[in-house]
């Protein structure tokens, strides 16, 4: 990559407003089912666990589609694949809100995580390739802002649109915001790929560029706490408003606007991202961040205290943030060279790492285990904080993958 990919230029910042419309709906997309689990369950007679799935089928399609998003990002320009992958997603939204059962919902939210996928990472991508490390962070942290938003309203709209007027109409609202993203993202003309930038599109030229790229230590830690962090951030989140509801009386509406406040804490993160980067620095961030989040998630599982349980979501979404926006940052400068295919398998971890801890915290919930699993997660939160924060790096040169024919 050169020095020029991280020249100012006008446009960029008209870029990343549809950008982050476009993360806004991705987002939303995937957190739209969490306050609706139970209407899900009321509606196709399931148990709690296996309503999960709906969670679950898009975080496994959203994760393993990175390995097929980052090299078509790489050699067919990251902002095409953006506009296109939020026109296909309208269309599936609109399929899932016609599911006449339950196995067609899950398939279709697998086919949603699966046209989704591509939006983020390549966002983040894309920040990588034209902001200069010095800046990244902080201009991650105001993209993360419409990405947090987009949280906060499919937490709260799936919740209250399924009370209110059935399940159906939150999908149909979401296809609503991918196709104006799409429409605004196609109104402007992204710049083609330069042959010298252009990454070659083949099976065996992805494939040898993620081994390549897996032979890198750094990749590889970064990638093993992604994996880590999906799990244990993640893992407990879709069962809290349930949680809520049983624990406190809140009908589903009320627990899905609590559940808000976790994009709250992401939002506040966002806005005061260069005070809190220059006060902790990345590993005050990394270590504060994950024990904040642990906090958190035992005041949720044990608080007899509505009130506390209430701020702990809030606490819970700064608490992420801080550890996830560290982490991200060292994803997007493992692989400078190949930035677009790295940052999508560090998705693909995240994403993989979702779909595992939400599965079988679902198991635990489905045996009557939930403050057991919310306490592990507690523990292991406190670990990966203090393991992240050990290790992290600043900027380092571009490390070049080993040497592989990838033509």
């Amino acid at each position: 990559m050169t020095s020029a990919s991280h020249t100012a230029h006008p446009d960029h910042a008209a870029t990343l407003r549809l950008l982050g419309l476009a993360g806004f709906s991705a987002m939303a997309a995937l957190r739209i089912c969490d306050a609706m689990l139970p209407s899900l369950v009321h509606s196709f007679q399931v148990s709690t666990g296996d309503a999960a799935w709906v969670v679950s089928s898009f975080a496994l399609a959203y994760g393993v589609l990175q390995l097929f998003y980052g090299p078509l990002g790489d050699a067919m320009g990251k902002l095409k694949v953006i506009t296109w992958a939020c026109l296909a997603s309208a269309l599936i939204c609109l399929l899932t809100a016609l599911s006449p059962n339950f196995t067609t919902l899950v398939i279709a939210r697998a086919l949603m995580g699966a046209t989704a996928a591509a939006v983020i990472p390549l966002s983040l991508a894309w920040v990588g390739d034209q902001v200069a490390y010095e800046q990244r962070q902080e201009t991650l942290a105001r993209l993360l802002g419409s990405i947090v938003l987009g949280m906060m309203a499919g937490q709260w709209f799936g919740g209250f649109a399924s009370e209110m007027w059935g399940w159906q109409s939150a999908f149909l609202s979401l296809g609503l915001g991918f196709l104006i993203a799409a429409i605004s993202l196609l109104r402007r003309r992204a710049p083609a790929t330069s042959a010298a930038s252009a990454v070659p599109l083949s099976a065996r030229a992805s494939i040898a560029r993620t081994t390549a790229l897996f032979q890198i230590p750094r990749v590889r830690w970064v990638l093993g706490f992604a994996l880590i962090e999906g799990a244990l951030a993640y893992g407990w989140l879709p069962f809290a408003p349930a949680w809520l509801v049983s624990q406190f009386g809140y009908s589903i509406s009320t627990a899905a606007a609590i559940m808000v406040l976790y994009g709250v804490g992401g939002l506040l993160y966002s806005q005061f991202a260069r005070r809190w980067i220059t006060l902790l620095g990345e590993r005050g961030l990394a270590l504060g961040g994950g024990l904040l989040l642990a906090a958190s998630v035992i005041g949720i599982a044990w608080s007899p205290i509505a009130a506390l349980a209430i701020g702990g979501c809030g606490l819970a979404g700064l608490g992420f943030y801080m550890l996830h926006s560290t982490l991200q940052t060292q994803a997007t400068q493992m692989a400078p060279e190949a930035r677009g295919t790295g940052m999508t398998l560090f998705a693909c971890s995240l994403f993989l790492g979702q779909a595992l801890g939400v599965l079988v915290v679902g198991l635990f919930v489905d045996q009557g285990g939930l403050l057991t699993s919310f306490s592990a997660i507690a523990a292991l939160l406190c670990v990966t904080g203090f393991a992240v924060s050990r290790g992290v790096q600043g900027r380092v040169p571009a490390a070049t993958p080993p040497s592989h024919n990838v033509s």
